[in-house]
Order: structure tokens, then sequence, then C-alpha cells
């Protein structure tokens, strides 16, 4: 249009010629407002952080911020000084980037006006801990109190403070006292009878020996664990209390001699309030629920290992405790014991309904700047007692949609699952199980995939077993996986594209897998909203074929020799995917939060095998991905697009990632984050091609070939429900000849993805 001949045309196209170059100078201001604007806040940003480097700035005349704890001690090596860390009155602002607490700088945004600005500053920053010298005095005499309480006895404690600017940093020399090794253990008891005999047949066991330190930190300890024991053999109402402790320092010199007393009263009791230390028996148990629940009794008396006629037993309480907490089917769990002979005591375990049944549901959707929709919803039916007995109905229902809008090309995907769980491990009786017992699982699924591509049915069925170890490490084990893959329909121009790319062609083809997967997950928190900082680490593993392998000589084989089971070859792999993760909380109500994850993956195929079937392989991208991409749309490698999908659906059999996300409080149920994520999917044979090597993992190329993005985020939070809306920006693109992309290039075509979702990322 730039060429035209004015003089050669009408009026008419004139004027519309006038309107597209007036249209075009538009848009080009309006991308150019935008690129300014961006880098005007990204200025704007620098300089005010430049500025507020300074972490005191917001403090008072007189006032100094606490910058540093240091505890020295007299002989280091005999001592750990980080025991001691905790009975410091006053700590400075925690640090986690090499010693620079960012929040802090944030805090001095401030104006001092109190509102506005400053409260949304100062909500999302940190305020410097002011020192306070009376603390400095109030941690001296909580060292002492527990250097003494851990055995040294007369140790002296100082204060050095050194004062720089406007920051302080207090040093706390130790002098560690004198401390006693324990000579002679002499143990005074009730009367001889069963106490006697319980409490002597356990002193081999005693964490306190002759030789050992003296201190009262050991000595509550032993009671603490020995009181336990004490009362698993019976004696119902024992405890800690019961134990008197005296120390002889003067008979002979530089030694101890510790003389265990343990009374027939407590502490808190006198001579004259004396009972006998009987063992206890269980006289009656009996079991209370809502009689709107109906709940088959017998199921109740399995698990419930306590029984008329047995010795009180603590442990036994616990383990009953634990196995009906685990049916999920009661909000609460009350075990009361109620003493009505000198000797016996009745059981009543009281318990009240949960909600057993309801519905779930999760959405997930984005869209790129290409204009490529994505939606993934998914809704679940739950029922904890279907049976009667405990027993978990779950039916879910998901699809995956994508498409472009005025576009009739689309990718389509359905799938529908129905599992039962029992409060039982088939076919071992309960008395197997000390604890909570496992859980038996049966699942059914059935996935419909509908892509220009090919068409792809997926029948699959598992059966294993769920539990937990102390509500910290839980697993599921499935000996038995299948999965029935049939692809109906091939577009022939797909067909024809696979012919010179064996990793693709090998992963779209009819066959079944049989083999067994397990999942292993461990947390220190397993709070569902956990409020303090913690970690969890997930694996992953699947293996199948080597079962069936056995049998190959007895099969027909394809034209490439791989043996076949209804004219269906058979897949034989080895995968596994491992999750660490860990999320730093500041503070019990600042509202932020640093969450990190790592994420590794690999799958190798092998024997009757040349590929991993195609559900099986790894992909990256996506609202709980790399946000700069949608899904399935990263790598593999430095691999471009594969033209040979209408819809992108990049994979591999490698998958690396990272993601470090901080989470804010703004306003109301409001909150904000940033993010990073970073990553990729490889293959891992060799094909010979050119494009084969671009998408394998090499070391000499890894770096090139990790895929970045930057975002920012909103979550609307309920409590009940975190709605979140993400907006990832590519930093670096392995697809690219540029790999790295300048910031003005951020939010043009190409380079942004906006994603929904439910619930946090990771």
């Amino acid at each position: 249009m730039s060429v035209l001949n004015a003089e050669r045309v009408s009026a008419k196209h004139k004027v519309i010629i006038k309107i597209l170059r007036n249209a075009h100078f538009k848009v080009n201001l309006h991308r150019f407002a935008i690129m300014k604007g961006l880098n005007i806040l990204i200025s704007m940003a620098a300089v005010i952080f430049l500025a507020s480097c300074s972490t005191t700035r917001v403090l008072q005349d007189g006032e100094y911020r606490l910058a540093r704890n240091r505890i020295t001690v007299d002989d280091p090596k005999e001592f750990n000084v980080n025991k001691l860390e905790p009975y410091l009155k006053q700590k400075p602002n925690s640090y986690f980037i090499f010693g620079w607490n960012p929040f802090l700088n944030v805090y001095n945004w401030s104006n001092g006006k109190g509102k506005g600005w400053d409260r949304f500053v100062q909500k999302i920053g940190v305020a410097p801990v002011v020192y306070d010298p009376d603390m400095v005095d109030s941690s001296i005499d909580n060292l002492k109190n527990h250097l003494t309480y851990l055995g040294y006895y007369g140790s002296k404690v100082t204060s050095d403070i050194s004062v720089k600017k406007k920051r302080v940093e207090v040093t706390y020399n130790v002098d560690l006292g004198k401390r006693f090794p324990i000579k002679e253990i002499e143990y005074r008891l009730p009367a001889k009878g069963p106490f006697a005999e319980a409490f002597l047949k356990d002193t081999s066991n005693m964490t306190v020996q002759p030789g050992d330190w003296l201190s009262e930190s050991s000595l509550d300890a032993e009671t603490v664990r020995s009181s336990a024991v004490l009362r698993n053999e019976g004696f119902y109402s024992f405890n800690k209390n019961y134990y008197f402790f005296e120390a002889d320092t003067l008979s002979v010199p530089d030694s101890a001699i510790l003389q265990l007393k343990i009374n027939e009263y407590t502490r808190n009791e006198s001579p004259r309030d004396a009972k006998p230390l009987r063992k206890f028996y269980i006289n009656d148990v009996s079991i209370s629920y809502p009689k709107s629940l109906k709940f088959r009794d017998k199921v109740l008396k399995d698990l419930t290992t306590i029984y008329p006629g047995q010795i009180y037993s603590a442990d036994e309480i616990n383990r009953t405790y634990s196995r009906l907490s685990a049916l999920k089917v009661f909000s609460s769990v009350n075990i009361g014991m109620n003493q009505v002979d000198t000797n016996k005591v009745d059981c009543s375990i009281s318990l009240a309904q949960s909600k057993l049944q309801g519905f779930k549901i999760n959405l997930e959707a984005s869209i790129n700047s290409t204009g490529l929709f994505g939606v993934s919803p998914q809704i679940s039916y739950f029922h904890k007692n279907i049976f009667r007995g405990g027993e978990w109905l779950n039916l879910s229902f998901m699809g995956n949609f994508q498409f472009k809008f005025n576009n009739a090309i689309r990718s389509n995907e359905f799938g529908v699952s129905a599992g039962l769980s029992f409060p039982k491990f088939f076919p071992l009786p309960y008395r197997y199980f000390t604890g909570a017992v496992p859980r038996t699982d049966v699942k059914f699924s059935y996935n419909y995939q509908s892509r220009p591509e090919y068409t792809r049915n997926i029948i699959s069925t598992q059966y294993g077993y769920t539990g937990n170890i102390d509500n910290k490490f839980f697993y599921q084990a499935f000996p038995l996986q299948l999965n029935i893959v049939r692809l109906p329909y091939l577009n022939d121009s797909f067909i024809n594209s696979l012919v010179n790319d064996p990793f693709l062609r090998n992963a779209y083809q009819d066959h079944f897998d049989l083999g067994s997967g397990a999942t292993l997950y461990y947390t220190t928190n397993p709070e569902s909203i956990p409020k303090s900082t913690y970690f969890y680490s997930r694996l992953q593993f699947d293996i199948a074929g080597n079962m069936l392998s056995a049998f190959k000589p007895l099969m027909n084989m394809d034209e490439n020799g791989a043996g076949m089971i209804w004219n269906t070859p058979y897949s034989q792999f080895v995968r596994a995917e491992l999750t660490l993760g860990r999320t730093w909380i500041f503070g019990r109500n600042s509202g932020q939060s640093v969450a990190t994850r790592f994420l590794a993956g690999a799958g190798y195929a092998y024997g009757n095998s040349s590929t991993l079937p195609f559900e099986k392989h790894f992909y990256a991208g996506g609202s709980n991905s790399l946000r700069g991409w949608q899904a399935r749309t990263v790598g593999p490698g430095l691999s471009p697009m594969d033209t040979s999908f209408v819809i992108p659906n990049q994979t591999g059999d490698m998958r690396l990632e990272a993601n470090i996300e901080y989470r804010f409080d703004m306003f109301w149920k409001v909150a904000g984050a940033v993010f990073i994520d970073a990553g990729n999917v490889w293959t891992l044979k060799d094909d010979n091609t050119e494009e084969g090597k671009l998408a394998m993992f090499r070391w000499d190329t890894f770096a090139e070939s990790i895929a970045a993005n930057w975002g920012v985020g909103l979550r609307l939070d309920f409590g009940f429900l975190l709605l979140r809306l993400d907006m990832g920006m590519k930093v670096h693109d392995p697809a690219r000849d540029t790999k790295w992309i300048n910031p003005g290039e951020w939010l043009t075509k190409g380079n942004y993805a906006l994603h929904f979702g439910v619930g946090y990322p990771f």
C-alpha cells in the first residue's frame, strides 16, 4: 500500500488508504505506549529499590536495628551453640537470600504517613527489629537457666554490644559451668509387686545410665519414656510426676550419685494422698455414634483393638484412634476412660459424623497471544460410606478442550473414572497392622481423545493399596496396572509425517501395558493449609512389560520383532518422576511466603518397545508448569514446533523443571504473586536425524535448551476455595533463533500466556 501512486487511485481508494495508514499508526502507537509504559515501570521500580537500600530509614532517633546475634562458648567443640539460639528473647530479621532480606527494603519504601501507600508497603514488607537492651538481659537469664537444665552448673553469660551506624550486633559470651558424670544410680521403689517388677524389667532400656552426664533434660526425657512404657503395662494413671530425683555431688569428688525414687503419690500431692500403683484392666467397651449414621458395627469392632478383660494399654488406645480416624467418616474420635473399680476402667468411644458425600469442581483455562484457547474442567463426586463400612466411592468426569475462535479445528478429550476404596488390606486380617490399616483400592477409567491427527481410546484399571505412616509418609502401591490403548483413526497426512520420525511413529500405535506402579509422598507438615515452613517430596514409579517378556518366545512377532498378544504389541518400559518442594512462610499473619519446586522425570523403553507409549511421555507448559507457554507447547530440547500437529503436542522422554513463586497478601481476600519458571522436555534416544539431535538431551546444549519465563499473578482466596489468574512472559525460548527475548517483546504475539486455575500451581 505504501508504494501506491496516489494519482492513479480514486478518491474513495485514497480515503481507504488513509484510514488503513492511520489504523496502522494507531496500532504502532499503542504498542509503543505499552512498551514505553513497561520500561517506565521497570525504571521506576529500579530507582525506588536503589533509593531504599537502607534498612534503617524508618527508625526513630535513638533507635537501632538488631542486625545480628552471635553466641560464643569457651569450648565450641564440646557444645553446639545452635541449642541456645531458641532461648534468645530478641532475634533479628530472618535472611534467606545470601544474607539479604528484600522485605526489609520494601518496608523502607514507606513515607511515614501511616496510610495509603504506607499501609500497602508495610503489609508486604517486614518491619526492622528494634534493638531492646532489656531483652538482652532477659536472654542472659534464659541462657543461664537452660544451661543448668542441660547439666552445666554455675554457667556464666555476658554480652558485648557492637554499634555501627544504626545497626547493633549482640555477642553472648558463654562460660560453660561444671558437669557431673553419674557414678551410680540408686532405685527406691514401692514395695515388691507388679509395679516394681515392671519397672525393674525396663531398667536396661533406660536412657540414663551410670557414666552419663547428670542433667535435668535427660532425666525429664527418661521419665516421659519410662512412664509411657509403664502405662502400656497396665498402670493406667501413671505419669512422670511420680518420679523424684536427688543428686549427691559431694560424697564422690567430681561425680554424682543419683537417687531415683518413685512414690505412690505425685509431686503435686502429699504422702497422705498415696494410693497403691495397680495394674488396670478394661471392664467394658462401648461405641456410640449418631443414629442418622448407618454404619456396620462389625467394621468398628474389627478396627477397635480395645477389648474387655484386656490389660490397659495406651498404645492400644492410640492404635484404635488412628484406625477410626483413618476412615474419614467421623469428624472427631474421642476415647475416654472411667475408673469403675480399684483396678478396672470402662472405655467409651464417641464418634461424630463428618460430611459423607459431596462434589468437587476444578477448572483450568489458558490463552496465549496466538489465540489458542484451552479449558480443562473436572467434576468429582465422593461418598465415604457407600456400603456402610467406611468404603469410599469416587466418580470423576474430566474434559480438555483446545481451540481457536473462528476456527473449526479443535482438540477434544473426555474422561470418566470410578474408584472404590475399602478400609482393609486384602487378603491380610486387621491384626497384622499396628496402626492405621492400609486401604485396598480398585480403579477403572476410560479416556477418549479426538484431535485432527488421530482418535484414541484408553481403558485403564488399577488394583493396589494406600496408607500412611505417622501422617507424614504416604504411599500408594499398585501391583497391577493395565492400560489398553486403541487408535481407530489416524489421519493420512499425519501417518506420512511419521515415516521419518521413529520416536513418534512407534508411540502412535495400538498397545497395552501390564505392570506395576507406586507413589511415595513425604511432608514435614501434613496440614491441608500449612501455617509454617514445610518441605515435601514425591516419587512416582512405573514399570511395565517385564512379566510378559518371560512369555515372549511363545508369542507372535510383528515386523519389528515385537511380541504381540491378540495381535497387539505390549509395552516394556520403566518411568520415574521426582518432585521436591519447600515453602517458606514468613510470620504467622504476614501473608507472605516463597514457594519453590524442583521436578525431574525420565522414562526408558527397552526390550519389546523402542519408545515410550505416548501417554507416558513428559510434557511442559501450562497453568501448573511453565506459565509463559500453554500445555504441551515446550520443547523437546531445541526443536521448533512440530507442524505434524495442528494443535501443539510437544512431548519427550525426560523432563526437568524448577519454579519459584513469591506470594503476598494485598487487600481483602486478594493476594498477589511474582514467579519464575524454567525447564524443558527432551528425548533420550538418538534417531540419527537432524531433528532428533535438536530434541535429544545433550550436555553441550543443555543451558541453551532451557525455557524460562517470569510472570505475575492474582489470587482470590476464600479459604475453602482459591481462584488463580497468572500471566507468564517468555524470557528464554529454545525454539527461537534469537533465544533471549527483550523486555520490549514480552507482551507481543507468541511471547505470553494467560492461565486461570483453582488452587496453587504447586
